[in-house]
């Protein structure tokens, strides 16, 4: 396993949930389970990357180490490149992203997205996919798709759904007979050197046309490596019916334990 750094991007506003780091989930805020997930890969070091001294505070009593950022990044992906920096991190280090928003995410897709950067020596960016198996999510825009080469490096990403199988969409779209359409996984493992430089790249054409940030390093030729899933990723938290979903999902588990 090569040795990589997890950081949790974890940002106080949000226009649906606002402060949704800190909302409570099982006696304690969601922030933590994310951190106590990624503590539980085999993450090397795991941060905690915030714009708010509310989240550093209620994170102190468990240990986690925190980094403070600044509050205007347009992205995780800028927050992530100013802790590379605050960390002077090499440029070939291996800095995984786990998003602040799934405290159910499973510790091995940390692990496997980490590993699959590495196997790439030409890669900056490793993310993660899983196969779509119903027609309503191909064609949902807030369902992201992704096309693959063999090797498993990025073709293009698209909230449209892509393939488009000219011959079978017309007649019959509720079938999907194939393994071909890929639903992308929003965790990603990036080289430091890379999150140095994304910072001077301007917004792409793509990017701004899909709304997909990870358009902008495929245009700038960055290659991008996208395995399958080797677990299940639990929706996160965007809503608050999500949150009482998540809520009602960790309270059985914990019964269970007990």
């Amino acid at each position: 396993m090569p040795e990589f750094i997890a950081v949790v991007p974890a940002r106080f506003g949000s226009s649906r949930l606002p402060g949704k780091p800190l909302l409570e989930i099982a006696g304690e805020p969601m922030v933590v389970h994310v951190w106590r997930r990624a503590c539980q890969s085999q993450a090397n070091r795991v941060v905690v990357a915030t714009d708010d001294t509310r989240i550093r505070e209620a994170l102190l009593p468990y240990g986690a180490e925190v980094v403070m950022t600044a509050a205007e990044h347009p992205s995780g992906t800028d927050r992530l490149a100013e802790v590379a920096d605050t960390l002077a991190l090499g440029d070939d280090a291996l800095v995984v992203n786990v998003q602040g928003d799934e405290p159910l995410i499973p510790p091995a897709l940390i692990n496997q997205v980490a590993q699959r950067l590495a196997d790439d020596p030409e890669a900056s960016i490793a993310t993660l996919a899983e196969s779509i198996t119903d027609i309503e999510a191909l064609f949902n825009p807030n369902v992201v798709k992704v096309v693959r080469s063999l090797q498993g490096r990025a073709l293009y990403f698209s909230r449209a759904p892509i393939p488009w199988d000219r011959e079978h969409f017309a007649s019959r779209p509720e079938l999907l007979e194939t393994d071909a359409w890929l639903r992308h996984i929003g965790i990603y493992a990036y080289r430091a050197g890379f999150l140095k430089d994304y910072r001077d790249y301007p917004p792409a054409m793509l990017e701004q046309l899909e709304q997909l940030e990870q358009l902008r390093a495929l245009q700038q030729g960055h290659v991008i490596q996208v395995a399958l899933a080797c677990a299940v990723n639990p929706p996160g938290v965007d809503t608050a019916e999500d949150l009482e979903r998540v809520r009602q999902l960790i309270s059985a588990d914990d019964q269970e334990e007990k």
